[in-house]
C-alpha cells in the first residue's frame, strides 16, 4: 500500500505529495491535504519503529523541553507529523540549537543508563537495556552490540575487534564521569529543522540515557555548515563541557560509525575511520 492509500485509510485527504529529503529508511513526504494545510508522513512495513520515534519526540519535548514536530497520529505502518521548515543556516539559529540540546541534557538526568524499551537506529535495533554503569552501557550497547551485524563482522578481523574490545576496556581511562542525561540519539544536521517563526526543532530521535558528549559526537563528526560551529559554545552556556572534550568526539562516534556500515552505507569509508580511531588500541 503506498503512502497516500495508507493516509486515506486512516481519514487524510492527500492532494499532493513531495518526497522529503534526509533518512532512507522509510517513504516519507510532505503532504497536502484537501484543505490547503501539510503535514509530514512517512510509512515503513514491519517493526515498532514509528513507535519508538514517536515516543522519542515526545519525551525530547515534556521531559526536555525540546521543540519537536507535534504527532499527529502513530500506527504500526504509518507516522504523520507537523510539517516543519528547513533549517536557517544562520549563527543564531545554531546557537540557540546548541542551548536547546544543552537544556535537554540539564533537564532530564537519570540515575540508570538506558530506556525503558529498545528502539532503532536506522532500520536496525537499539539495545537500550538498563544499567548503573555508563562504561558497560557504551561498550556493550553502543561499540560492542555492532560486532556481530553481518557486514560488520565481514568489514572487521579478528584484531581489529581486539582492538575494539580493548578500546571499550579502557573507556573508564578515557571518558570522565559523567551522569546519564536524555539523549536525542541522532543529532546530525540533517535532524535539526526549523519552525514557522524560524526556532530550531528536533527531528527523528534513538533516544535513551547516556553521556551528553554522546550526542555532541554526533554533530561534531558530522558533515555540517560553518555556521553550525557556534552550536558547540552556545550548548556550553548552558552546560559546560568537560576539559579534552573535543579529543574524545572519534571514540564516541564509532557507535555511529558501526552503525553506518551494519546498514551498507559505507561508501565514503567509514571502516578506515574506525581503524584510525582504535589503532592505538590494536596489536598486530
Amino acid at each position: 500500500m503506498s503512502l497516500a492509500q495508507r493516509l486515506r485509510a486512516v481519514g487524510y485527504e492527500p492532494t499532493a505529495l513531495a518526497t522529503a529529503p534526509g533518512g532512507v529508511i522509510a517513504s516519507a513526504a510532505l503532504v497536502t491535504l484537501a484543505d490547503g494545510s501539510r503535514v509530514f508522513a512517512k510509512t515503513l512495513d514491519g517493526a515498532d519503529v514509528f513507535t519508538a520515534e514517536a515516543d522519542g519526540l515526545r519525551a525530547l519535548a515534556t521531559l526536555g523541553g525540546a521543540t519537536t514536530p507535534r504527532v499527529l497520529l502513530t500506527a504500526p505502518d504509518l507516522l504523520v507529523l507537523e510539517a516543519l521548515h528547513p533549517a536557517l543556516n544562520g549563527e543564531d539559529f545554531w546557537e540557540r540549537a546548541g542551548r536547546m540540546l544543552a537544556g535537554v541534557h540539564t533537564s532530564a538526568v537519570s540515575d540508570r543508563f538506558g530506556w525503558h524499551t529498545d528502539g532503532w537506529l536506522g532500520r536496525l535495533r537499539q539495545h537500550n537495556t538498563w544499567t548503573t554503569d555508563g562504561y558497560e552501557f557504551f561498550a556493550r550497547h553502543r561499540i560492542l552490540r555492532w560486532l556481530t551485524e553481518p557486514l560488520v563482522s565481514s568489514a572487521f578481523d579478528a584484531a581489529d575487534r581486539a582492538a575494539l574490545e580493548r578500546l571499550c576496556t579502557a573507556l573508564p581511562e578515557i571518558i570522565p564521569p559523567q551522569p546519564p542525561v536524555l539523549n536525542h540519539g541522532d543529532l546530525w544536521p540533517g535532524n535539526v529543522l526549523s519552525t514557522a517563526d524560524g526556532s530550531p526543532a528536533f527531528i527523528d530521535p534513538a533516544v535513551s540515557y547516556t553521556w551528553a558528549e554522546s550526542d555532541l559526537s554526533m554533530m561534531w563528526s558530522a558533515n555540517r555548515p560553518p555556521e553550525s560551529d557556534r552550536f558547540f559554545p552556545a550548548c556550553a552556556e548552558v552546560a559546560p563541557l568537560r576539559a579534552g572534550w573535543r579529543e574524545r568526539m572519534p571514540i564516541l562516534h564509532l557507535r555511529e560509525l558501526l552503525s553506518i556500515i551494519a546498514h551498507g552505507d559505507d561508501d565514503w569509508g567509514a571502516v578506515a575511520a574506525v581503524r584510525e580511531v582504535i589503532a592505538p588500541f590494536a596489536r598486530r
